[in-house]
């Protein structure tokens, strides 16, 4: 059906029971993989999306994967390298890469947590915004630390907190945040990005649906702009 209509997926997006972005408190115990309780069930879990996203014959599985411990040291850590790896490991024999995305992290703590993985098929799906509302750090500047491992991205715009990593930021309508969506699409330029542009925007109803289509509109004159 979706070939028929002119669709092209392109990436799967892991998602499971449980989850809530009610607050940061609340992403940190409930989000991805590394709550302890869940993580042997939603492992397996992933695996089976990432097979189902064999089935639609798409090449890329994605997911927050949580709030990974920041001292390589511990246990935790190790422990969700090895959890990564198999993750990845089984998305490799689907052919796919797995895209961690930003969020709940720095990018440089993302970068090391990538390179102690050490998959070939581990990359980053790049949310400007959620540098912001998460308080992780300034996106272009993540953006240009995390370069060739950026292979998708979400067009997401927000406004810094009042207490940035206390609370949350404030998601906006594309280009009426304080992500700069000219110097966003220039710097993806700049790192080789060839990859799709998906807006994302996280609210429902009618005004969705408004967003989104001012945002295409937005990124179309942004494209030209930039890659021209």
């Amino acid at each position: 059906q979706f070939r028929e209509a002119g669709l092209t997926i392109t990436v799967v997006f892991c998602g499971f029971a449980g989850e809530s972005y009610a607050d940061i408190p609340t992403v940190q115990a409930t989000v991805g993989l590394v709550p302890p309780a869940t993580r042997a069930a939603r492992l397996q879990e992933a695996k089976q999306i990432s097979d189902f996203a064999a089935h639609l014959g798409v090449g890329v599985t994605a997911l927050h994967i949580g709030f990974v411990p920041h001292d390589a040291a511990t246990a935790d850590y190790k422990a969700m390298v090895v959890v990564a790896q198999e993750l990845c490991d089984h998305c490799a024999g689907n052919g796919q890469r797995l895209h961690l995305e930003t969020g709940q992290e720095s990018a440089a703590a993302l970068r090391q947590f990538i390179e102690d993985v050490n998959r070939d098929n581990l990359a980053v799906n790049f949310d400007p915004a959620n540098m912001i509302l998460y308080g992780c750090g300034e996106p272009l500047a993540a953006l240009t630390l995390l370069g060739p491992l950026v292979k998708s991205v979400h067009c997401k715009d927000a406004r810094w907190a009042a207490r940035p990593g206390q609370e949350w930021g404030q998601e906006m309508p594309l280009g009426q945040g304080d992500v700069d969506m000219a110097m966003f699409l220039q710097t993806l330029k700049e790192i080789g990005y060839e990859g799709p542009l998906t807006i994302e925007r996280e609210i429902a109803g009618e005004q969705q649906l408004q967003d989104i289509q001012k945002a295409v509109e937005l990124l179309h004159s942004l494209v030209r702009t930039v890659w021209s």
